[in-house]
């Protein structure tokens, strides 16, 4: 089992790719898209062509993606939500969200972890020896998240049923 995550952003989005063998999680890449472009529409375009791409290389059977917190700033909240969009329609598989504060729990023990705290589980729970950029390694977390939500849910017998687009609610027991 090969789990994307996505850490969405309108100039740096990251992602972060695991295999799932049993218990053990496996690293197997993670990076940054850099957007380049000044116009909204041609952002959006790199960035769902980037996850494309991941996608092709590693033919994901899940992925995970972060959630939108509402900034200070609406204009900001804007954009982010407009990244995470274009990320989520590169998507061919099902796709679950988690909270910030879901993902710092899940792989720090401490719900408002700050990033260089999850920058350093991130790399001592998948053995990487290099320094991770911090929203690669967000990417990675948010894919950690989605791992041990997924194993405790299949502990208890829950089954998903594919929908458009599925998500953690849409499980039955």
């Amino acid at each position: 089992m090969i789990i994307l995550g996505i850490d969405p952003g309108s100039r740096l989005t990251g992602y972060g790719l695991i295999r799932l063998e049993g218990n053990q999680t496996y690293y197997l890449e993670s990076g940054c898209l850099k957007i380049t472009a000044d116009n909204v529409a041609m952002r959006l375009q790199q960035i769902a062509e980037g996850i494309k791409e991941v996608i092709m290389r590693y033919q994901p059977e899940e992925a995970a993606i972060e959630q939108i917190f509402m900034h200070q700033n609406p204009n900001s909240a804007l954009k982010l939500g407009q990244a995470r969009g274009a990320a989520m329609a590169a998507l061919t598989m099902p796709v679950v969200e988690y909270t910030a504060r879901q993902v710092k729990q899940a792989v720090v023990g401490y719900g408002a972890a700050k990033k260089e705290q999850i920058q350093h589980m991130v790399t001592r729970l998948l053995n990487i020896q290099q320094v991770l950029q911090a929203d690669a390694a967000d990417a990675l977390a948010v894919a950690l998240c989605h791992a041990h939500s997924r194993s405790g849910l299949i502990k208890l017998g829950v089954k998903a049923t594919r929908k458009k687009r599925s998500s953690w609610r849409d499980f039955k027991i």
